[in-house]
């Protein structure tokens, strides 16, 4: 399953120490405005070295189009890119190809396929998220002429914290609140592809998430009916809305036309800078000795990740809608 979405398709491919990682987004409709410079600051921020803890790999990230794209609007083809991959250690990964990781997917991965490419994680590397980043910065962009935006945000991170933990070789984990404005009503795909069922899927396809909710979400479990519903109105221009929002945009499945509002919940990176107890693959204990470049802290390199999906969901969905309605 390298592929995500219907209409608005993007099949990204690569692994971590590889040529290049890249994708193929098809259905994006002819004669969108991109702005080239726009989408690569916006993978930009997904770039490490930006912050306290981040990863020292030095990829620089920048995006090549190879095909529909000219003249800086979309034609309709498939948009195909690569982002070249320029700072590998695979030398790093020499233990590992022996072992596994707690927490990684190098025991799943052999378990499933038989053989992993264990070069810093290979495919199932976060690495991969570069090529969901350029896919969703073009989605975004065509959004915006819809009068969609989308914003996410890290619930902070103290700086003295993230400075312990990386002296203690230890890792955080946090949470990515995601808030999607100007979102028709009526999208999503009830009664298997509701359009929460849709977002919680992207997102937790993301590397180190574990936890979705929508609106209230969990609270929701602790309070009576009459506390979390969303009164209908009239408003002045005529449009129909709610009062309040506890349903996160969502009702039923598709979209009511209110900020769409989301959080991300993810673990600790699982690579520690310590030795770390484990196995190999004869059972035998052996003992990790850190090795490697790893974030500390995802947080703010996860945002625009984050986003991407959020945007590739909501292009998709605004897309099947038209082709609902004659």
């Amino acid at each position: 399953m390298n592929t995500i979405g219907k209409i608005l398709a993007l099949t990204t491919f690569g692994e971590s120490h590889g040529p290049a990682m890249g994708g193929v987004l098809d259905g994006m409709p002819a004669g969108v405005a991109i702005d080239l410079d726009e989408l690569q600051r916006f993978v930009d921020r997904r770039r490490t070295g930006q912050t306290a803890g981040s990863s020292t790999r030095d990829e620089k990230d920048r995006v090549e189009v190879l095909s529909g794209i000219w003249q800086g609007k979309t034609l309709g083809s498939p948009i195909g890119f690569i982002v070249r991959n320029t700072d590998a250690r695979s030398n790093d990964y020499e233990e590992i190809a022996r072992c596994y990781r707690p927490n990684h997917a190098d025991y799943t991965w052999e378990a499933k396929y038989g053989i992993r490419d264990p070069r810093g994680g290979g495919r199932a590397s976060a690495r991969e998220t570069v090529a969901r980043v350029v896919a969703g910065g073009i989605a975004m962009q065509a959004l915006e002429c819809l009068g969609i935006t989308v914003e996410a945000a890290f619930m902070p991170v103290g700086a003295a914290e993230i400075e312990r933990v990386v002296a203690d070789g230890d890792t955080l984990g946090g949470i990515i609140e995601c808030r999607i404005k100007g979102v028709p009503a009526g999208l999503g795909e009830p009664v298997f592809g509701k359009l929460h069922a849709q977002l919680a899927a992207a997102m937790m396809s993301i590397p180190s998430v574990h936890g979705f909710e929508y609106g209230d979400g969990f609270e929701m479990a602790s309070k009576w009916g009459s506390e979390v519903l969303d009164e209908f109105v009239k408003r002045e221009d005529g449009s129909i809305g709610t009062l309040t929002n506890h349903s996160g945009g969502i009702q039923g499945g598709i979209s009511n036309g209110e900020d769409i509002v989301m959080r991300v919940a993810f673990k600790p990176v699982p690579t520690l800078m310590r030795e770390v107890p484990t196995i190999d693959r004869e059972g035998n204990p052996v003992t990790l000795q850190p090795r490697g470049r790893h974030d500390a802290c995802v947080l703010q390199r996860a945002v625009p990740i984050v986003e991407a999906m959020a945007a590739l969901v909501i292009l998709d969905n605004y897309l099947i809608k038209k082709t609902n309605v004659l």
